[in-house]
């Protein structure tokens, strides 16, 4: 590999950090394009991505524009890759603008090379406005956040039909094993027990007494309420940054599907919300209940509505949900910081910052006042 341009990423905080992985080479990119044919000769690197999880950069060639990203093959395997391709060209299928995934001579999704597993895809329409901002970035306007909903509903619209089983276990998946289990400690405890170096950082943490508290304090009908939705491939990371726009405001492409698994509609409008309608950068900084926007709740949800109408009981599941839907997302956040890089400090503030101190927010009266907002809805 070349030497490395200087390059900084998204952290766990505001500030940019030196990468994990780093940045995509020339010669690097020129070896993994000669896969894919389609792609034609490169011409030059123009973008590195600032994402923090993976390696990633806009390549121009004689053909076109294409996003290469390269994952450490204990992230993403070509396997692993395979799952969420399959889910993309679905969605494609049905309608809905994703970029294109290329493939190799062989018919191939992705390609592994020594420790590394490559994906390309066609750059796609729209204007990449949130490029550069944090993924906990609010919308730019309401605006935004109520397109932003049509089309998350236009997206599950087209993922019905789409019945694959849930992802293989991958380190950073919004998988769906816990909060509908009717006992979520045990869920939770089978969960770490299945990720060996999670579990050594947790061992002196009262994580189960902790985990029990806050589904102590969730809705008691949480899990009922979770058995009741329909099983449905979805986004999971659902923010500005992983969608492109029109110039008039609206949704033209959706992309980043490496949190996508099967889970069901409410927990991705839930996740949606969580991501995008609570500035979780500025918890803890003084001003602990001014940091939510359930305008943008609302606008978000009403955007959906207009797609697909949301019931009392879907919205009373999206607001009992909401306190606990990043919960395992955080565990994998902690499980790849553990297990893939050696990072304690950002396991730690994966589990304390992310799963804890988020969940505790949304029982405080602020998060209260917050979800009662959205129940009016």
């Amino acid at each position: 590999m070349a030497s490395q341009l200087k390059h900084f990423v998204h952290g766990m905080g505001t500030t940019l950090e030196a990468p994990t992985w780093p940045a995509i080479a020339a010669d690097e990119a020129e070896a993994v394009l000669a896969h894919f044919p389609a792609a034609g000769r490169m011409t030059g690197l123009h973008w590195h991505s600032p994402r923090p999880f993976s390696a990633a950069t806009l390549v121009h060639t004689t053909n076109g524009a294409f996003l290469l990203k390269r994952h450490h093959h204990r992230v993403r395997t070509v396997e692993g890759l395979a799952e969420e391709h399959a889910f993309i060209a679905h969605l494609a299928g049905a309608g809905v603008s994703v970029p294109q995934v290329m493939t190799t001579a062989e018919g191939a999704s992705a390609v592994a090379i020594g420790p590394w597993s490559y994906e390309l895809h066609r750059q796609a329409p729209g204007e990449d406005l949130y490029r550069d901002r944090l993924s906990w970035t609010p919308f730019l306007s309401l605006d935004h956040a109520h397109a932003a909903g049509v089309a998350l509903a236009e997206l599950h619209v087209a993922a019905g039909g789409f019945d694959a089983p849930a992802r293989r276990q991958h380190p950073l998946i919004s998988s769906f094993t816990i909060l509908p289990a009717a006992d979520p400690v045990a869920a939770a405890c089978a969960y770490v027990a299945s990720r060996p170096a999670l579990a050594a950082f947790l061992a002196d943490r009262p994580w189960q007494a902790q985990l029990a508290r806050l589904f102590e304090q969730a809705d008691s009908n949480l899990s009922s309420l979770l058995a009741k939705q329909t099983p449905l491939w979805t986004h999971n990371d659902w923010h500005p940054s992983n969608l492109l726009w029109t110039r008039e405001g609206a949704v033209r492409t959706v992309f980043d599907f490496g949190l996508a698994d099967r889970t069901n509609a409410v927990h991705d409008i839930a996740t949606a919300i969580e991501r995008t309608a609570v500035r979780w950068l500025d918890l803890g900084k003084g001003a602990d209940d001014a940091i939510a926007d359930p305008e943008t709740a609302l606008a978000l949800m009403a955007g959906y509505a207009e797609v697909l109408p949301l019931s009392d009981a879907e919205i009373a599941a999206v607001v009992s949900l909401l306190p606990l839907v990043h919960v395992e997302f955080a565990l994998s956040e902690a499980d790849y910081f553990t297990a893939v890089v050696a990072d304690t400090a950002s396991a730690a503030m994966a589990w304390d910052d992310y799963l804890i101190d988020h969940a505790a927010w949304f029982f405080s009266p602020p998060g209260q006042d917050f979800l009662r907002r959205i129940a009016q809805s």
